[in-house]
């Protein structure tokens, strides 16, 4: 299944870039990214599936839903014919030493080399709150589990949305205002910069708040609200800097970065289960306290790395045309 959906985001972002006007491809970017957490509220949301249906029809009725919206995008997306012309006339080309040069050519700037690093780091925080946010707030707030599975859905939805647009606009109006001899791509990356700088301390008093399950749910939608305005600026500078003609290929890499970023959470597990013991109070301490290392940690070094990357030199216009 995760490889059937692996086709969709490269092309996905490759297509936005090359149908929306630039001074509003952050907006674009962000609106498409709001599907993730849309796709994480409904994710919420169907722990209700279950207990309803039994996680067998739970997961029939997931894979409709899945039909129902391919569906909807074979019929509503236009052919792209231009691209279809493109890869005939490139058809006589070596597959595999086409793919190694795009590769080389996409991580040969050191604003994308910044770029990716902040990208890996920033989803290693972000996986690590999805995979260990619930558990965590289970075991501490045992008695809370069915309003924790609704309002982790609302704070998703609502705050997640809320954010990955406005971190849209936001970067879109900031190039806007550059002058000629500005950076007005890398400009945008500052965006990132203090949402990931403020999610940091939202995190922290997130898993710190016990025993007031209101307080902790309060700053979890602060962390939401401030985090993740990241997505659409940083995919419109990956997109600006390497061009139409290696978009995809360098969307491919960065969904690669979150793919390794997977295994953040496996080693916050492994550390868990080594410092696990004692009662239900010290493991939940425990797990905030490596909570807030691993996720406090990946956000700040993140904001580290778009701050090198906004700061470095931007490629010459004719690399990135």
């Amino acid at each position: 299944m995760g490889l059937a959906c692996a086709f969709s985001t490269p092309t996905a972002y490759t297509l936005i870039q090359e149908r929306v006007p630039p001074a509003r491809a952050s907006l674009a970017s962000s609106l498409y990214g709001t599907g993730v957490a849309l796709g994480g509220a409904l994710a919420a949301l169907s722990i209700l599936l279950d207990t309803q249906f039994g996680w067998r029809n739970a997961l029939f009725i997931i894979t409709a839903f899945a039909f129902g919206t391919s569906g909807l995008n074979a019929i509503i997306l236009p052919d792209d014919t231009k691209a279809g012309t493109m890869a005939k006339s490139e058809s006589a080309r070596d597959s595999s030493d086409s793919i190694f040069k795009e590769v080389l050519e996409v991580v040969s700037t050191s604003r994308v080399q910044w770029l990716f690093l902040g990208s890996f780091l920033r989803f290693c925080s972000g996986l690590m709150i999805g995979v260990w946010s619930a558990p965590y707030f289970r075991q501490v707030f045992p008695d809370n589990q069915g309003q924790y599975a609704i309002l982790q859905a609302l704070i998703t939805a609502i705050c997640g949305v809320m954010s990955g647009l406005l971190g849209g606009v936001l970067a879109d109006q900031i190039s806007a205002q550059a002058g000629e001899s500005d950076d007005g791509v890398g400009r945008k990356l500052w965006i990132p910069v203090v949402g990931s700088i403020l999610a940091a301390p939202s995190w922290y008093l997130a898993v710190h708040s016990e025993p007031s399950f209101t307080l902790a749910m309060g700053w979890l939608a602060v962390e939401y609200l401030v985090a993740e305005c990241w997505f659409g600026p940083t995919i419109s500078v990956l997109q600006s800097t390497v061009g139409p003609k290696i978009g995809g290929t360098a969307q491919g890499l960065f969904t690669v970065t979150g793919a390794i970023g997977n295994l953040a959470p496996t080693i916050l597990g492994f550390l868990y289960s080594q410092a696990s013991g004692g009662g239900s109070v010290e493991a939940s301490a425990k797990l905030a306290n490596l909570l807030a290392i691993g996720v406090c940690g990946g956000y700040l070094s993140s904001a580290a790395c778009f701050a090198a990357s906004a700061l470095s030199t931007p490629p010459p216009k004719d690399k990135a045309n």
